[in-house]
């Protein structure tokens, strides 16, 4: 660490990145367990395979919509841990939430592929992505606050694109929950905007950039 990163005492970051990246693996490989066919004869299932499996179109959607979501979620940790230089006792506690809900994602996801008609599915997993949106940006906010867990130096600008990427999980979850009252079908479209709307350069930070005055 730099000088500017050891101003401020704390226990470093590594163990909590190994534990993350357990979890994110073990939550995104359980995901494709929720891909079977429905059980029937060998017979049965040779006749009409292809039917089988476009029958089966809304779970192999929703496996990859979570699994592009999970792939976000990792992504934001990643970003984040980059920035983060140490850690303390309610900043481990945080991750601990972080990944109570991530290792959620498969249940709610197996939800949906289950009950892909009924609303209260679809809030469930609304609520999931919501809750994980959520600490991620009380995550990035109590590190960066007063660069408690940053270095002193770290540029503000940084820390501001930080906290709008955070925002935009919370905020699309809550659009796809007020889809659910409308149509069923159509709300978990929306949370294919989290990574389009990420995608957009206001969501990246950019050092070679000028400082707006």
């Amino acid at each position: 660490m730099t000088s500017t990163d050891s101003e401020v005492p704390g226990m470093t970051t590594h163990r909590i990145e190994a534990l993350t990246d357990g979890i994110f693996a073990v939550a995104m490989t359980l995901l494709v367990l929720n891909l079977k066919l429905p059980q029937g004869g060998v017979e049965e299932v040779e006749a009409d395979l292809l039917g089988l499996i476009t029958g089966q179109s809304h779970v192999f959607s929703n496996y990859a919509m979570s699994f592009l979501l999970a792939a976000v979620f990792w992504i934001i940790h990643h970003q984040q841990s980059h920035v983060i230089k140490r850690t303390d006792r309610n900043h481990l506690w945080l991750n601990i939430l972080i990944l109570m809900f991530v290792s959620l994602i498969p249940f709610s996801t197996s939800l949906i592929n289950d009950y892909h008609d009924d609303w209260m599915a679809s809030i469930f997993f609304g609520m999931n992505m919501f809750i994980l949106g959520s600490l991620f940006y009380i995550n990035w906010d109590y590190a960066t606050r007063n660069h408690r867990l940053v270095a002193l130096n770290l540029d503000p600008r940084r820390i501001a694109v930080g906290k709008r990427r955070s925002a935009v999980t919370p905020i699309v979850s809550l659009l796809a929950m007020a889809l659910v009252f409308v149509d069923v079908s159509i709300s978990s479209f929306a949370y294919l905007l989290i990574p389009l709307i990420l995608f957009h350069p206001i969501f990246r930070y950019d050092p070679s950039a000028p400082e707006k005055r």
